[in-house]
């Protein structure tokens, strides 16, 4: 239990007393609506939407609505293997009519994901499943009461279709109340928000002004010819905010091999991107494992021709994702020199 001497403490400056003020509305406007029916996952995938929660807030808001107020019942566990096929979880979870679902899924690289397993947009917020990653499942009816075999039993076999296997599912989750509807669109700008919305928080200051564009450095030469790259272009059309990461995308090393001046070229490809859209973040895989070091793939001297490295774009209202892949194609090929000029501290204007 928290000591009381500090338990207040957050309370103190004006601050922390507004953003306890808001966490609690939050808390009242979500109960409200899982009264109504609402998924709890679908809510505060709004709620992040419209930046009325942070990400910080998820776990307790879950915990207090879910645990405390209307009794759901959870099975966490290390995931032994990871399904493949998240629209199957989706397909089989919105056949159980009797319980309300929700999953946590502790991302390794996004952190904490709340998604609606009856939701094939909410779970695509995923986007992989990973061994021996934490999934929480929780099992309830909305505000009625059930029966506690009833709800482990679901959550426990949530937790094997997220581990890929096909559970036993008990003829009495079939048949309920608890049907799956998807979400309505939102209203067009200029509509009033229902009741139960928490109130927005005031803007921290207002925007920057507009800055005069950039000295222009020496034009990037174009790369060697290289396949069409549709896949990204698609993914950054359609992705929306919750929408937390892309795809994974495969860039081909087309070098002899891929070295120090690959590397470098890479690092400030990336910086560029970062520098236009510092709420995006690049991550980066080789082998299936992420890689926080740029300069290892030099290092292991593994990356040479004809190997793949993956890229992924994270955070909210994606873009550039198809010029990011073009110029990671262009660093990782015999034209990555043209990504070296200028001055070592500069930031190349590529976005």
């Amino acid at each position: 239990m928290k000591s009381l001497s500090c338990q207040f403490e957050g309370l103190a400056d004006r601050q922390g007393f507004n953003a306890t003020v808001r966490h609690i509305q939050t808390v009242i406007a979500a109960v409200d609506r899982v009264t109504a029916k609402e998924n709890l996952a679908d809510v505060i995938g709004e709620y992040i939407e419209e930046k009325s929660l942070d990400k910080a807030e998820v776990l307790p808001v879950v915990s207090m609505v879910l645990g405390e107020k209307f009794k759901y019942r959870a099975v966490s566990v290390n995931l032994p293997a990871a399904a493949a096929d998240l629209d199957g979880i989706a397909e089989e979870a919105a056949k159980w009519n009797a319980v309300d679902l929700v999953a946590v899924y502790h991302h390794p690289d996004l952190g904490p994901l709340v998604v609606n397993p009856k939701n094939p947009k909410s779970l695509a917020k995923i986007n992989r499943l990973s061994k021996h990653e934490i999934v929480a499942a929780w099992a309830g009816r909305f505000a009625k009461e059930a029966e506690a075999g009833t709800l482990d039993a679901a959550a426990s076999a949530l937790v094997e279709l997220f581990a890929g296997r096909k559970p036993k599912v008990k003829p009495e989750l079939l048949k309920g109340d608890c049907v799956y509807k998807a979400a309505k669109e939102k209203p067009a700008s200029g509509a009033k928000a229902p009741k139960s919305k928490p109130p927005k928080a005031p803007a921290a200051a207002a925007a920057a002004p507009k800055r005069g564009k950039a000295a222009a450095l020496p034009a990037v030469p174009a790369a060697a010819p290289v396949p069409e790259h549709k896949p990204a272009v698609e993914a950054e059309r359609a992705l929306k905010p919750g929408n937390r990461m892309t795809p994974m995308y495969s860039v081909q090393v087309t070098n002899e091999l891929f070295h120090n001046g690959n590397v470098e070229a890479w690092k400030r490809v990336i910086a560029s991107y970062n520098a236009k859209y510092p709420s995006l973040q690049v991550l980066v895989y080789y082998d299936g494992e992420r890689i926080t070091d740029i300069n290892s793939l030099f290092k292991w001297g593994k990356v040479k021709h004809g190997s793949s490295i993956q890229f992924a774009v994270a955070g909210d209202e994606i873009q550039g994702v198809a010029k990011l892949q073009r110029y990671l194609a262009q660093g990782a090929s015999p034209q990555f020199e043209a990504f070296l000029r200028g001055p070592v501290n500069a930031v190349l204007p590529l976005f």
